[in-house]
């Protein structure tokens, strides 16, 4: 188990997963990113696979977002009568995908069909 972890192939469920010492965390507005306790730092990349999430949608039926005197964020469960600072959108993110613009050169064929 240990080789594995040297070679950097933990053995895990899911490559999600975050290494000991990082936190996943989200932003007021949805945009989920990464903390890292051990060094004191903060990424928008998981420190896996590099890919950047956000949360997608509303907050369930019967939650609340709420602001403390410090300025933190929680939220309210209504219905089980329960706060925690874990954003529950967390449990559904999506992998925010940056779609980059193709490039055409004088080589690239036409893939529309042409007007008559």
């Amino acid at each position: 188990m240990a080789a594995l972890k040297y070679a950097g192939m933990d053995d895990t469920d899911s490559e999600d997963e975050l290494p000991p010492g990082w936190e996943e965390r989200s932003t007021k507005d949805g945009w989920v990113y990464f903390a890292n306790h051990d060094e004191m730092k903060t990424q928008w990349e998981h420190p896996k696979t590099g890919k950047k999430k956000r949360c997608a949608g509303d907050l369930p039926y019967g939650w609340e977002q709420e602001t403390d005197e410090k300025g933190q964020v929680f939220y309210v469960d209504h219905i089980n009568k329960r706060t925690t600072y874990f954003d529950p959108r967390q449990a559904f993110t999506v992998e925010d995908v940056v779609l980059k613009p193709k490039r055409y050169d004088g080589n690239t064929a036409n893939s529309l069909p042409l007007s008559v």
